[in-house]
């Protein structure tokens, strides 16, 4: 079984900054893309940043020049620097990883964080 536990949220004021770690356990042989997802009430969830396994990142353009999504692969972590945040930014943020559990295995799977909550007041 896989887990990802995320930390790091929390209430913060417009301009200020937080730093989202979300860490992957149990059975992992391999893990490819790993990636931020948010949620506001009313809204559809909606990806925030992605890195694949050999560094590559992707942002929405929502965030662009002010998030920055890294890794550490000793640690099967992902972490989420965010700055300049706006009231826009609150939400439930969620990561995410796609998963290969043993060498043998075949198949990948997309594993879930429970979330945490970001609050950005203005």
């Amino acid at each position: 079984q896989v887990q990802l536990v995320e930390s790091g949220g929390g209430l913060v004021q417009a301009g200020g900054s937080l730093r989202l770690s979300c860490a992957a356990s149990g059975s992992i042989f391999s893990i490819n893309d790993m990636g931020w997802y948010r949620q506001a009430p009313g809204k559809q969830r909606e990806l925030v940043a992605v890195i694949t396994g050999g560094g590559s990142t992707n942002y929405a353009d929502s965030v662009k020049g002010r998030f920055t999504i890294s890794r550490d692969n000793a640690k099967n972590t992902v972490y989420l620097q965010m700055n300049s945040l706006k009231p826009e930014d609150t939400a439930v943020y969620y990561c995410n990883a796609l998963i290969r559990a043993t060498a043998q295995a075949t198949y990948i799977i997309k594993y879930w964080g429970q979330g945490t909550q970001v609050t950005v007041s203005s």
